[in-house]
């Protein structure tokens, strides 16, 4: 995974460079990111709501109203328990119930739990499309929209947000910021470069298309779960 990453950063930055040559722009990489952010700072913002209060409730009730579900835990060894009285409390019809599976598949950030101990079958891996419960971490979360935002990386496999049936999300309080913008402001504080993939999630998969009925899961996770650790 990690030389796929680097062979497509490779390829990007070659096309790129293969434009900026034909554009004759010679400024260096570090001049023009200078040059970027000076233009980023000096440019007003466009009308943003007024985010009033506690950032981590407002997130909450608005990832609520996007039919996400939430939990809190103390710290991160409190995990699998978590996820495993999630998963047993689920209302599922009986012929998902029969087919669910205590099994799943993680970040490697967390390999390190005691998802045994929880009666938990999790592997640190990429899924492989046929795994029905994925859990990982998120970047940061956005409290105006209940949003969180993931970034492509290695040892974040942004397919494991996309192709189980339940996604369960770490999130920790304090990455929770106001609005978009201050999202992508933070990426750009604390990445050298944008990251090939930025992910938001607002809640399950949904879709409207047919008669106007709201149908969860349509092109990814029928549940998203998101757990703040501390």
């Amino acid at each position: 995974m990690a030389n796929l990453l680097a062979e497509n950063r490779a390829s990007r930055d070659a096309v790129l460079a293969r434009v900026r040559a034909a554009l004759r722009k010679t400024q260096d990489r570090a001049a023009a990111r200078a040059d970027a952010e000076a233009y980023l700072a000096a440019r007003a913002q466009g009308p943003r709501p007024r985010i009033e209060g506690d950032l981590v409730a407002r997130f909450t009730a608005r990832a609520g109203q996007m039919a996400s579900t939430l939990d809190r835990i103390a710290d991160l060894d409190a995990l699998p328990r978590a996820v495993a009285h999630y998963l047993d409390a689920l209302q599922l019809p009986p012929a998902l119930a029969a087919q669910r599976s205590r099994a799943g598949v993680c970040w490697r950030e967390f390999a390190h739990l005691d998802w045994a101990g929880a009666g938990l079958a999790i592997e640190a891996r990429p899924t492989q499309g046929d795994d029905r419960l994925g859990i990982t971490g998120c970047y940061c979360a956005i409290a105006e929209t209940g949003t969180l935002v993931v970034l492509s990386g290695p040892g974040a496999e942004t397919a494991t947000t996309l192709l189980p049936d339940t996604h369960v999300a770490v999130l920790r309080p304090n990455r929770i910021v106001a609005g978009m913008e201050d999202a992508f402001a933070l990426i750009r504080q604390e990445r050298d470069a944008m990251p090939r993939a930025v992910h938001m999630i607002s809640g399950p998969s949904r879709t409207g298309d047919i008669e106007q009925t709201i149908v969860l899961g349509a092109h990814g996770p029928y549940r998203v779960h998101i757990v703040l650790v501390g």
